[in-house]
């Protein structure tokens, strides 16, 4: 079983072009769950067989005992029914009994976004001349100006900006790239931290060379995804928005195009959304943004206890 896990890590890897944390997850998943056939007194070697219905059954019980999420469960689950189809393509296994496991129900709760005037404070955040302040500001306006994951991101090189037209591109998921408009304060924010400190240039972390990646550390080397979520949550704590990740900028971008009308078609097409339905969550953002401006403003509004707010509540829980 080993065997199969290492080559289909590699086929994702590979063939698939899977993220490294994507990669992670799915071996994280895998390790564990060949532990626990492992901790089975009737199994003395775990194989591909042994991960039979119920055996998967027993398994995520055994999570939900140990107090494991829904989200977690479901993303396991997710996991072992990609594991049997690439055991299924590579003539390995006929049967994917993880296809008769029913996956966790989700709540699907709003995406956190921040105001426009709590993005504008946060993009104001990083005061200085030196590297890291220059550095996070073109990180921030980045993320915000184009709606970029964060894995997305700490993937741009210097050659992915068109700096004349104001595009930029991005490689998403599987590869898939797209390029994107970016905005001229982001682009701003961009030259002054590439710009040496000194007329030596003596800045290490100075990005070089058309290949080279924009966002470096101290060393160097490619910025993480895990040192951009730091940065971005040490100045969003300072500003007034609280605590965000990268990921509440994706959203803001697009719940900010949409509340200026821009078309939910050309929003899926920025993010980089394979089907619409992804995005059209944002419309439920907008429409409870609207509504609560509408409440506050509009002298006709039902206020209080009673009012929208209460009905608003039972008719989400409803649907």
């Amino acid at each position: 079983m080993e065997d199969a896990i290492r080559a289909f890590l590699t086929f994702m890897e590979v063939q698939r072009g899977a993220s490294p944390e994507t990669i992670r997850n799915y071996g994280s998943d895998l390790q564990q769950i060949l532990r626990f056939l492992r901790g089975d007194q009737a199994i003395p070697v775990p194989r591909v067989a042994s991960l039979t219905l119920e055996r998967i059954r027993a398994y995520l019980a055994w999570l939900d005992r140990r107090g494991e999420k829904a989200s977690t469960l479901a993303r396991k689950v997710a996991t072992l029914r990609s594991f049997f189809r690439f055991l299924a393509h590579t003539g390995r296994q006929v049967d994917n009994p993880a296809v008769l496991v029913r996956t966790p129900k989700l709540p699907r709760p709003l995406p956190k976004v921040l105001s426009k005037d709590d993005a504008t404070a946060l993009m104001d955040g990083p005061q200085g001349v030196g590297v890291e302040a220059r550095r996070a500001r073109a990180i921030l306006e980045t993320l915000y100006s184009t709606g970029a994951r964060v894995s997305e991101l700490v993937a741009v090189d210097v050659g992915d900006i068109d700096w004349q037209n104001g595009l930029i591109r991005l490689s998403g998921k599987g590869r898939r790239q797209r390029i994107v408009p970016i905005g001229d304060m982001a682009l701003e924010a961009l030259r002054i931290y590439l710009r040496p400190r000194d007329a030596g240039g003596g800045d290490r972390s100075r990005p070089r060379g058309v290949g080279a990646p924009i966002f470096c550390n101290q060393r160097g080397g490619r910025l993480t995804a895990r040192s951009v979520a730091r940065i971005v949550s040490r100045y969003s704590a300072a500003s007034s928005g609280g605590r965000i990740s990268p990921h509440t900028l994706r959203h803001s971008f697009a719940t900010h195009l949409l509340d200026e009308g821009a078309d939910l078609r050309a929003i899926q097409e920025l993010l980089g959304h394979a089907a619409l339905a992804t995005t059209q969550r944002y419309t439920h953002v907008a429409t409870d943004q609207l509504l609560a401006v509408y409440d506050r403003a509009h002298p006709r509004a039902i206020r209080g206890s009673g009012g929208r707010g209460a009905g608003a509540k039972t008719t989400s829980e409803e649907t």
